[in-house]
């Protein structure tokens, strides 16, 4: 059912939005990290489309638990094989089984900014993606996607037409082992720039 959903209905699902993708070469065939900018629902679906179209392969991503009490989300994040994210408790379990299916080979979605933004500008993100990155040992690979704020911004159900959300991927970034928060929060703004580049815009925060 996976394969019948992103090879046709995802795709369908999304097509009128669905603009070029650049640099899917520098996914590699191992497990990793993508890590996106985050302005739409619709950011889950562009990236979902173009992963399986060239790869054949899915992301799972961490989600909030409390979007598994809804029997309808419930149900589509279990399709997806979605991790539920227990934010009250620092995310541990979640990260331990992101590790655990980082080390089988797997692709693990991650939005490093946590939420979506309200305003079109990023927000300022979390250290989690090089945390995860450096537990596992295992790449970090910047996506940037341009439009869905415009297209499907957060508070609105009825997508925009007349726009295309492009996704450019970036080079794999390794990660150096580290408990010195500062340092986290180093490589965590080296990402975001980088990801900020992808996406043609500006990432406004330092360390």
């Amino acid at each position: 059912m996976v394969n019948s959903f992103g090879t046709w209905i995802l795709p369908q699902m999304v097509r009128p939005w669905l603009g070029s993708c650049e640099g899917m070469e520098n996914l590699p065939k191992g497990g990793a990290i993508l890590a996106a900018n985050h302005s739409s629902y619709l950011d889950h679906f562009i990236i979902g489309t173009h992963l399986y179209r060239s790869t054949g392969r899915i992301a799972h991503f961490l989600a909030k638990k409390e979007h598994f009490d809804d029997p309808l989300q419930r149900w589509w994040h279990r399709y997806l094989e979605a991790i539920p994210l227990d934010r009250a408790s620092g995310g541990k379990e979640a990260l331990a089984q992101a590790v655990k299916e980082l080390k089988k080979g797997k692709l693990i979605m991650m939005y490093p900014e946590g939420t979506r933004t309200l305003t079109g500008k990023m927000n300022r993100g979390k250290t989690g993606a090089a945390r995860l990155a450096i537990a596992a040992n295992v790449p970090v690979i910047p996506i940037g996607i341009t439009n869905t704020f415009k297209i499907l911004p957060k508070g609105k159900w009825i997508p925009r037409f007349g726009l295309k959300a492009d996704m450019r991927v970036g080079r794999p970034m390794m990660f150096e082992r580290t408990d010195n928060r500062k340092d986290l929060r180093t490589q965590t703004t080296t990402l975001m720039k980088e990801i900020a580049k992808l996406a043609k815009t500006k990432y406004p925060y330092e360390d």
